[in-house]
């Protein structure tokens, strides 16, 4: 029995915040690792921003 119709695992809105707040925590990840700080630094800095970056999107995307 296949699905005719299939529904998307993602509405359109949900998966442009993810990829934007994504897209904030490489940048900030990147240029922490820029700026001399270890890979523990680098990565905890992409995970504030990505927090940081869906909530701000999430906000500003009706």
């Amino acid at each position: 029995m296949t699905n005719q119709n299939p529904q998307p695992l993602l509405g359109l809105r949900t998966a442009l915040v993810l990829l934007l707040g994504c897209l904030v925590a490489l940048g900030a990840g990147a240029l922490t690792m820029l700026a001399g700080s270890d890979a523990a630094s680098a990565v905890l800095a992409g995970g504030a921003a990505f927090g940081a970056g869906v909530l701000f999107f999430h906000t500003i995307i009706a």
